[in-house]
């Protein structure tokens, strides 16, 4: 039906550059808000009307008469119809409908899927300090990013995923500080470790059981890995740095474990450790300070970000000399468009929501080339977590919160996925374990792939019976003239522009509420429709599109990274 939409734009196109020379340029097609209107809508005889000084309706007459006269509508469409002030409603023929079984049979995986583009882009999500397990924020943040990076990879960009990790700072020495403590043999609880609320030094500890794992592992001298490199333990419980490097590679680690059970892979991780080691912190300093647009007061150093749309002036080095954080943030975004990424998306949570303005304030005044309004941000809310209709807030493995893998274990990798991606990410979302794990229309992550298996099952019968599923991309369609064979067709030769948008929109979730549709109108055309009939060719058609809508669920699934499973 891709085909089929693109002949009739180009003979709209042409019509409309005959009534007035440029408006062909705009030809587009609108989807009717409601079905019964038709299959496609044309507003242009109402937008050509003032400059052309016409009557809107009489416009769309005489535009009617013209389409109605051209092959392409000839062939494909039904009726049109006027509407209103002057839309034109249009109908299409089943034939035109059928064709996008056909497209999607051929294509198979790459249905929906654009030409490569030449134009790289670098998607930065997760990003979390190596001082404690990932969290189901960082869940949240670990399903939007993925799947905003097969978003633009379906749009043919070359995506480079990369995990950010603040390996320098306060939190670090925290971390080094509490396994000392533990690896030492104190615990939390003990005079030596604070934990009163009110106490603002009770920061300064972290009580999960992860921190008495990395002393155990420490004291017995283990070696862990993070990113290929191994580090070792003396277990001297007095070596400061030798414990601040285990225990950062351990908590590694285990987020790389954490990231394997979401099925996650990274192209890269960057160290900000390396902007220092590097010297590209003091580079950008410098950079800054040649700018002009830097001063001295109080004895540190200030960025005048207001030149920038920043509400306030940010310090870039405390009188301490220390740097604040958004100084190796400006640093490292440098690095990324000095790597050749002209577009990028930092996924983030809504806490830091306050570094947006600050960061591109400082890549402006770098005056590097760095376009305005780079990098784009994608921010998300925390997420609550309810088990047994009672949230919970708390894991003994991490001591404060729920962690992925708990999450994950209490689960599934899919429905975690899935249930993160089910609504914007601005929005704050409550993830029901128990409706995860049921197996009914509820969950819509079931429904879902429920639907796939569902038709698997009928692939499976009909082949067990000396049926090719090959064979089906050339069978005749004509028996699909059922009110909903026509509209589970219309929703498949939606997929392709759902993508699009959903890619240029950084929505995610646009895919989740496809796929629950497409689902949904497949059970009404199983309920309608048997479709193991005695009649040969009613049956390969309608397994002809059955089987088309089982392959759009796993390449829409599959964006998501969830799995689209044959059985269940």
């Amino acid at each position: 039906m891709l085909s089929v939409k693109q002949d009739l734009l180009a003979a709209l196109a042409g019509e409309l550059e005959t009534l007035s020379p440029g408006a062909g340029a705009r030809a587009a097609f609108e989807n009717p808000k409601v079905a019964a209107h038709g299959d496609f809508a044309c507003t242009a005889a109402m937008q050509l009307a003032k400059p052309l000084k016409a009557n809107p309706r009489a416009l769309g007459e005489q535009l009617k008469a013209a389409l109605e006269a051209t092959p392409a509508f000839q062939q494909w469409v039904d009726a049109i119809e006027i509407a209103g002030p002057g839309f034109l409603n249009i109908r299409l023929k089943p034939a035109a409908k059928q064709e996008v079984v056909r497209e999607v049979l051929a294509q198979g995986t790459q249905f929906g899927q654009q030409a490569a583009r030449g134009e790289n882009i670098l998607v930065e999500f997760v990003s979390a300090n190596p001082t404690g397990p990932l969290h189901v924020g960082h869940g949240r943040q670990a399903a939007i990013g993925d799947a905003i990076s097969n978003l633009y990879a379906s749009q043919g960009w070359k995506v480079h995923r990369e995990f950010y990790y603040n390996d320098a700072g306060v939190q670090i020495d925290t971390l080094t500080k509490s396994t000392q403590l533990r690896a030492k043999g104190f615990k939390p609880g003990d005079d030596c470790w604070p934990t009163d609320s009110d106490n603002p030094l009770a920061k300064n500890f972290y009580n999960g059981d992860y921190i008495a794992d990395i002393a155990q592992a420490f004291l017995a001298k283990e070696t862990v890995s993070a990113d290929d490199r191994e580090f070792t333990a003396n277990g001297d419980v007095d070596d400061y740095d030798n414990i601040r490097n285990f225990a950062v590679a351990y908590l590694r680690n285990e987020q790389d474990k954490d990231l394997l059970a979401f099925n996650l892979k990274f192209d890269a991780y960057y160290l900000e450790s390396s902007l220092y080691q590097n010297g590209h912190v003091e580079e950008t300093v410098k950079r800054l300070i040649a700018s002009g647009y830097t001063y001295e007061q109080d004895g540190a150093l200030w960025l005048k970000s207001t030149e920038f749309g920043d509400d306030k002036d940010r310090v870039m080095r405390k009188s301490d000399g220390t740097y604040t954080y958004f100084l190796p943030d400006v640093a490292y975004h440098i690095q990324k468009f000095q790597r050749g990424y002209g577009k990028v998306v930092n996924i983030q949570g809504t806490d830091h929501h306050g570094t947006i303005a600050r960061v591109r304030a400082g890549l402006q005044a770098a005056n590097v080339g760095i376009p305005q309004g780079y990098p784009d941000y994608v921010l998300h809310t925390m997420v609550r977590v309810v088990r047994n209709g009672e949230e919970v807030k708390i894991s003994k493995r991490a001591g404060s919160y729920v962690t992925l893998r708990d999450l994950i274990e209490w689960t599934s990798k899919d429905a975690v996925r899935f249930f993160l991606l089910s609504r914007k990410p601005d929005t704050e979302y409550t993830f029901d374990v128990d409706l995860a794990v049921a197996q009914n229309n509820d969950n819509p992550v079931y429904y879902v792939q429920y639907a796939h298996a569902r038709i698997q099952s009928v692939l499976r019968a009909w082949q067990e019976q000396g049926g090719k599923q090959e064979l089906l991309q050339s069978v005749d369609l004509s028996a699909l003239q059922g009110p909903q064979a026509q509209a589970l067709m219309l929703l498949l030769a939606k997929y392709p522009e759902m993508l699009t948008a959903a890619a240029a929109g950084n929505a995610p979730h646009d895919v989740t509420f496809y796929l629950r549709d497409l689902a949904s109108s497949y059970h009404s055309y199983y309920d309608a429709e048997r479709i193991l009939v005695d009649d040969e060719a009613v049956k390969l058609a309608r397994l002809a599109l059955v089987a088309a809508t089982a392959q759009v669920l796993h390449n829409g699934l599959a964006v998501l990274g969830v799995s689209a499973p044959e059985r269940m």
